[in-house]
């Protein structure tokens, strides 16, 4: 089982370019451009490799500043949600970082911020050092639609993650409308798993197709009995209709089978719901899984009636690339 630095790291990356997230207004992005720091892949270092500019860095980094005033940089998450925390990642910069850094944010129903806008400060100044992650927890359930990431004076952060839980105004989604509701972008969650030695629970809730085989679920070989589980919270109760389960990219390493528990779920910790998963009723029995291909599932699916919370079981173990869970909303 993986160990996470912070416990919010199993929510979604609001700031991930693969979102949409996109930067609106840089102050400085000389030596390595702010699109870099939304990258959803690791950091990396090119030794020896130098630009126009100067040295190559894998993130945004600013001139030395010679006046007064800091460096930012205004973002437009590609889908608005709530932070439970961030990591500034200063990966590979040691003589480049910033000594300190802030977030604000603000929440616009249509357009981008101007001169005007009101700015909140979720993150208030957090030193920082060179090479390192910076995790910091945020304790505000509003929403925001936009970032201001300032640095203080200027340097270099390699990858700014907000983790966190997408806004949904689900009291406009009709009666009628299916929606896959594990989605990420739906406020689905993975919560916990048996092992995710290759590839990240998170991966299966993540929108579109996977990428690659590293952007999937994938555990390790398994070498003693039983068989590896994910849990996954959806974003709103619901009754599912249809199921699909995606084996792209995983052609030897894929399950051999899988089934869906499910219950629905009132309160409770992550680690008790871990525990209660044990119990839950069959909604989708064992079903045969085959290499590098999407599996749906229609008539095979129980009436339980609303759920919100299910557990993949796979047999034995292996990878999956994506699960979605299409139903409609339990008011």
């Amino acid at each position: 089982m993986k160990n996470y630095a912070a416990p919010f790291e199993k929510y979604l990356n609001l700031a991930d370019a693969r979102l949409g997230t996109r930067a609106l207004y840089v102050t400085d992005d000389w030596f390595a451009p702010v699109e870099r720091m939304l990258q959803p892949t690791e950091p990396e270092w090119k030794e020896g490799v130098y630009d126009d500019n100067g040295k190559w860095m894998d993130g945004w980094e600013s001139r030395r500043k010679r006046f007064e005033g800091y460096d930012h940089a205004v973002l437009r998450l590609g889908v608005p949600g709530s932070i439970k925390g961030v990591d500034i990642d200063t990966r590979h910069f040691t003589g480049n970082y910033p000594p300190s850094a802030s977030l604000e944010a603000c929440f616009l129903a249509e357009g981008d911020p101007d001169e005007h806008t009101e700015w909140v400060e979720v993150l208030p100044a957090v030193e920082l050092e060179g090479n390192s992650h910076h995790f910091h927890s945020v304790a505000d359930p509003r929403p925001w639609s936009h970032l201001r990431f300032n640095i203080y004076p200027d340097g270099g952060v390699a990858r700014l993650r907000v983790y966190g839980i997408p806004h949904r105004d689900w009291s406009a989604v009709g009666a009628d409308e299916p929606l896959d509701l594990a989605a990420a972008l739906n406020g689905g969650r993975a919560l916990a798993c048996s092992d995710e030695h290759f590839g990240r629970m998170g991966n299966l809730l993540n929108p579109g197709r996977g990428v690659n085989m590293g952007d999937g679920w994938e555990t390790a070989r398994r070498r003693t009995p039983g068989n590896d589980w994910v849990i996954v919270a959806l974003g709103h109760p619901g009754e599912i209709e249809r199921i699909v389960v995606d084996t792209l990219h995983f052609k030897g390493n894929y399950p051999d089978s899988c089934s869906i528990q499910a219950a629905f779920v009132k309160g409770g910790t992550d680690s008790q719901i871990e525990t209660q998963s044990l119990f839950w009723r069959e909604l989708l029995p064992s079903q045969k899984l085959s290499m590098h291909q999407e599996h749906e599932f229609v008539e095979q699916i129980r009436p339980l009636g609303p759920i919100t919370h299910v557990r993949l079981n796979v047999f034995p173990d292996g990878g999956v690339s994506r699960l979605r869970l299409f139903g409609r909303l339990a008011r």
